[in-house]
């Protein structure tokens, strides 16, 4: 095959390295396997609990509600009592937590940015340690929860049912972690991935059969084939923004070498318009599972299953939160991606600068205005993709694809491009490989 080595890799390409090249098909082996495994444990029913009866108890209910929406995150291991019912929740709380405390303690900034990558392994140890609290605490008030529908109540019930929840949670955080390092793709969002993409079966065939019952309503047909184009149109919006760049153009400075003068080089500095890429929606979304986590402790306390209800999808208190939640964390973590004084001090070392603009403070305080202004728009897109969709919906009265559209779309079609990247980049290391061998 013949291939340049100044061009993106062909799909042809791609598919050719995964079916020969051993690296990148062994990778791919050991990604699907560990993904088809976890899909399997979350169908592995936690003993002792009379489903029937706790599906009838949570049918219509708030706490049912939501249970159908963290579903989508974890494949509806919750509805389904599996061991993998948590799946990779806890450790996305913990990934907030430490993200917060980062920011917020010094000793943990020091451990991330200064201390290289064994700074970096000892705050994933934190991490690790974090989940295993959070997936107790979560374990136990889904215990306390189904306890009322257990063959046995008691407290043995309680206990076994915390440690097969923790330990399934811990089992899936170790396959993400596995995924990461020996597979292709980041572990956390392909399990999200994986999760979200096991619910459109279900969805497109509820769609179906809505479509077939209603032939002879126009309307509901119309609003069916509008949202579809809405999901349509969102997907290449979120394409175009996932790969939006701001770039901001760079001088070198004239450099003499000996008797040699090398003039000044211009390149440019990309900064994302969406810099978080699917993590401010995925910590949004976590975050919005807090107070359901919390109310399994207290679940006949008035007060709460009122703020529960609240935070029912659809609802403007949720629509609100959520929204406020996504602009936080794009912010949040622009500013843990891209330090603008760090980013101003290294241009100044390399001798380099921005056409017009003063090296040092002037520089920083540029590239600050820049990041807040792309930060925002990438926020409101956020906003876009977690309000068009359900609005979509209300005004279609189209409800099978509830909760997908909302947290959804942007998750799957930026693990799509990250994947894929990640592939590409692979495929080009292969063939330089190949260059230097021949």
């Amino acid at each position: 095959m013949v291939v340049s080595r100044d061009k993106a890799p062909t799909a042809q390409e791609t598919f050719a390295q995964m079916a020969q090249a051993a690296g990148l098909r062994g990778r791919l082996l050991v990604t699907i396997g560990m993904l088809i495994l976890v899909r399997l444990g979350i169908f592995i029913p936690i003993p002792g609990i009379d489903r029937v009866a706790f599906q009838q108890g949570v049918q219509g209910s708030g706490v049912g509600n939501l249970i159908a929406f963290l579903d989508i995150f974890v494949g509806g291991g919750i509805s389904a009592l599996g061991i993998f019912a948590l799946g990779i929740l806890p450790y996305i709380n913990a990934s907030i937590i430490l993200q917060l405390l980062t920011a917020a303690l010094p000793s943990l900034e020091n451990l991330q940015k200064n201390e290289g990558e064994a700074g970096r392994r000892k705050i994933s140890q934190i991490t690790r340690y974090v989940a295993l609290a959070w997936a107790v605490l979560q374990s136990a008030g889904i215990a306390l929860l189904v306890s009322q529908y257990a063959e046995t109540p008691g407290p043995f019930f309680i206990a076994q049912t915390v440690l097969a929840l923790t330990a399934g949670s811990m089992f899936v955080m170790w396959v993400g972690e596995l995924i990461t390092e020996r597979g292709i793709g980041n572990g956390a969002s392909l399990l999200i991935f994986v999760s979200i993409v096991s619910t459109l079966p279900r969805s497109l065939g509820q769609t179906i059969d809505l479509a077939q019952s209603s032939s002879g309503n126009r309307a509901l047909v119309g609003g069916i084939i509008i949202l579809i184009a809405v999901f349509l149109i969102m997907i290449v919006g979120i394409v175009f923004v996932q790969e939006g760049t701001r770039r901001i153009p760079i001088i070198s400075a004239r450099r003499q070498v000996g008797r040699k003068l090398y003039l000044e080089k211009s390149s440019y500095l990309p900064l994302r318009l969406n810099q978080g890429g699917v993590m401010p929606i995925i910590f949004a979304s976590a975050v919005l599972f807090l107070p359901a986590s919390i109310v399994q402790f207290f679940p006949n306390n008035q007060t709460l299953a009122r703020v529960i209800s609240y935070l029912n999808p659809g609802s403007w208190v949720y629509v609100l939160v959520y929204l406020v939640l996504i602009l936080f964390f794009s912010y949040f973590y622009a500013s843990l991606v891209v330090n603008p004084v760090e980013l101003s001090q290294n241009l100044k070392k390399m001798g380099a600068s921005i056409p017009g603009i003063r090296p040092g403070k002037a520089t920083s305080d540029y590239i600050e205005r820049v990041l807040n202004r792309l930060t925002f728009l990438g926020a409101i897109f956020l906003g876009l993709v977690a309000i068009v969709p359900t609005a979509v919906e209300g005004a279609t009265n189209v409800t099978t694809f509830r909760g997908f559209g909302a947290t959804s779309l942007l998750i799957l079609v930026g693990v799509a491009i990250d994947t894929a990247k990640q592939i590409q980049t692979y495929v080009i290391s292969q063939r330089y490989e190949g260059m230097v061998k021949q």
